[in-house]
């Protein structure tokens, strides 16, 4: 598994993941929406640590920082 997430995609996923906790945990949001809202916030993190998503995979997306190659032909 090749990592396709960047370090800012990684940031961004672990915040929105600990505001919709925040929100369910508080009360805030209930209901089957905080559910699926909750298992959300789990793959969030879950792609955030491992720094794959498999959405986008079959896209060839990559937030991944372009590493510099000095080639010399």
């Amino acid at each position: 598994m090749k990592k396709n997430m960047g370090n800012s995609d990684r940031i961004f996923r672990f915040i929105i993941a600990a505001i919709i906790g925040v929100l369910y945990f508080t009360g805030t949001v209930s209901g089957t929406l905080g559910i699926v809202m909750l298992v959300l916030a789990g793959i969030f993190l879950l792609t955030s640590f491992i720094s794959f998503c498999p959405l986008y995979a079959p896209f060839g997306i990559s937030t991944c920082a372009m590493k510099k190659t000095n080639a010399k032909n």
